[in-house]
């Protein structure tokens, strides 16, 4: 083949042509592996901000009434909170203190939350020799130290591996808002206490940002946390 284009082609051109080929490959290895390939493309930058999502002040108003009402029976609140969904709003109850119409305000004022950025970071996913990482500049520069390995489908951590669980489909009334994702977890009890290191990567229901969620802790055996690291990140996708 390679003989039959020299006659049809000149060297400059034959030089480009190969050249071509060369970055295609290389293009080919640096695919980025699922499943980062459904949020994120292979050595692009992206634009980011570490976030937190805040409703509207005047829902605090409400937020104490809760609080406060829950004091009065501890053992309730805590056995009805524990069967509630994750990252969303109580389901209405009357010992919750709001009266319907309360309530109803509440879930509004929730709704309105929105993303406040706290700093602009950089990420890019690329491979580090037979694994890979999503480095990230700024505060988030401590994720950069992971390194995900595709063969075992698990993220390697300096406090050990974060095993893939079940998929992130997040409905639009939980914190973050609709968004899927994968995530991957890892968890460890020793007699000084236990550590916890979540990470995901997904991207919004519009399809217009994708998201980069971190979390370390680290709880003593008397469930005192000595240490809380979460971290948001929101880039841009289009």
């Amino acid at each position: 083949m390679i003989a039959f284009l020299k006659n049809m082609i000149t060297a400059p051109a034959l030089a480009s042509l190969i050249l071509l080929v060369t970055l295609a490959n290389a293009t080919g290895q640096a695919k980025a592996p699922k499943p980062f390939s459904s949020y994120m493309v292979a050595n692009k930058n992206y634009k980011g901000e570490i976030v937190v999502v805040l409703p509207p002040p005047e829902i605090q108003t409400y937020i104490t009434k809760v609080k406060e009402n829950a004091k009065k029976d501890p053992k309730w609140f805590k056995e009805y909170s524990g069967k509630a969904k994750a990252g969303v709003p109580l389901p209405y109850h009357e010992k919750l203190g709001l009266t319907t119409k309360e309530y109803k305000k509440y879930r509004e004022l929730w709704d309105k939350r929105e993303f406040k950025a706290l700093q602009k970071v950089g990420l890019r996913l690329e491979q580090v020799g037979d694994k890979w990482r999503i480095l990230v500049t700024g505060q988030g520069a401590r994720i950069s130290l992971l390194r995900y390995d595709v063969k075992k489908n698990l993220v390697v951590s300096p406090n050990g591996e974060l095993k893939r669980i079940e998929d992130i489909d997040a409905a639009k009334e939980t914190i973050l808002g609709a968004w899927k994702g994968a995530e991957w977890k890892f968890e460890e009890e020793t007699g000084l206490g236990k550590t916890k290191e979540n990470l995901a990567v997904g991207k919004t229901g519009d399809g217009k940002h994708g998201l980069l969620v971190y979390r370390l802790q680290y709880i003593t055996t008397t469930n005192r946390v000595l240490d809380d690291k979460s971290m948001v990140i929101r880039f841009e996708l289009k």
